[in-house]
C-alpha cells in the first residue's frame, strides 16, 4: 500500500529546522516515499511550481514567505491543488482554525512524533489518492448532485471545487442521510482516526462545506448541526 500511495507522487517537506526536516524525511524514505525539501517559504513556492508535489508538509513559521501566506496562494490557484499538512509551534486554537479554513487537510502540533506524522501523511494520501465509490452511484438532493466516481460535485448546476477530506466527508455523510454523528465518529470515519485530534477540524471543514453548498450557510438546509451531540445529513 505505501508503494502505490508513493506513487501519487513525492511529498514536499518545508520547515526552516534542519533537525525536523532531516528525521521527518529519514522515517518518509522508510515508509518508500520519495522526498524534496524548501527550509523557506520562497523556496516551497517555487519547488511546488516546478513540479506539484502528492502532499506538502508545511511549517506555518517560515522565513521570506509564511506557511500561512503559502496556504492562501494554493487556495487561489486551482492549478495548485495539493494536500497540506501543517506543522505548527503554536497551540492557539485560533491558528489551528485559519489553517483549516485555508484548506489545510491535518495539523501535528510541534513537539510532535515522527512516526505519528508518517501515519497521518499516509492517511492523507489515502484519502486524497484512494479509490472511493468504485461500486457506489452518483447521489441526488435537489440542488446537490455528487458522483463519487468522478468525485465531481455540482450545486445548481454549477460544479464545485472539493478538497478531498471536504469531498469525503461530504460524500459519507450524504451516504447517511438523516444519521447523527459525532464529531470523533467522523473523525473515525473519514479522517481514519480520532486521536490527537482536535474536534475543532470537524467543525471548519462542515463550515466550508456551508459555505460552498447552502444557499444560505447561516441557516443550513442540508448540513445540520445537533446541539449537544453532533451533525447530520438532511436529504
Amino acid at each position: 500500500m505505501n508503494q502505490q500511495l508513493a506513487e501519487f507522487g513525492d511529498i514536499l517537506i518545508v520547515d526552516d529546522e534542519k533537525s525536523v526536516v532531516e528525521v521527518v524525511s529519514l522515517y518518509l524514505k522508510r515508509e518508500g516515499f520519495t522526498v524534496r525539501v524548501a527550509h523557506n517559504g520562497a523556496d516551497a513556492l517555487a519547488e511546488i511550481r516546478k513540479r506539484l508535489p502528492g502532499l506538502l508538509v508545511l511549517d506555518l513559521m517560515l522565513p521570506e514567505v509564511d506557511g500561512l501566506e503559502i496556504m492562501r496562494r494554493l487556495q487561489d490557484n486551482p492549478a495548485l491543488d495539493v494536500p497540506v499538512i501543517m506543522l505548527t509551534a503554536r497551540r492557539q486554537e485560533t491558528d489551528r482554525i485559519y489553517g483549516l479554513e485555508l484548506g489545510a487537510d491535518d495539523y501535528v502540533t510541534k513537539p510532535f512524533s515522527p512516526a505519528e506524522l508518517v501515519s497521518r501523511v499516509k492517511a492523507v494520501m489515502r484519502r486524497t489518492y484512494g479509490k472511493s465509490g468504485g461500486g457506489e452511484r452518483a447521489l441526488t438532493f435537489g440542488e446537490l448532485f455528487i458522483d463519487p466516481r468522478t468525485r465531481i460535485v455540482t450545486v445548481r448546476e454549477e460544479t464545485i471545487e472539493l478538497t478531498a477530506t471536504e469531498f469525503n466527508l461530504l460524500w459519507f455523510m450524504c451516504s447517511h442521510p438523516r444519521q447523527v454523528f459525532k464529531r470523533d465518529q467522523l473523525l473515525e470515519n473519514v479522517w481514519g482516526f480520532s486521536e490527537y485530534v482536535d474536534p475543532s477540524t470537524v467543525t471548519v471543514h462542515i463550515r466550508r462545506l456551508r459555505e460552498k453548498i447552502e444557499r444560505d450557510p447561516s441557516s443550513p438546509h442540508h448540513l445540520l448541526t445537533v446541539w449537544g451531540v453532533g451533525y447530520k445529513f438532511e436529504p
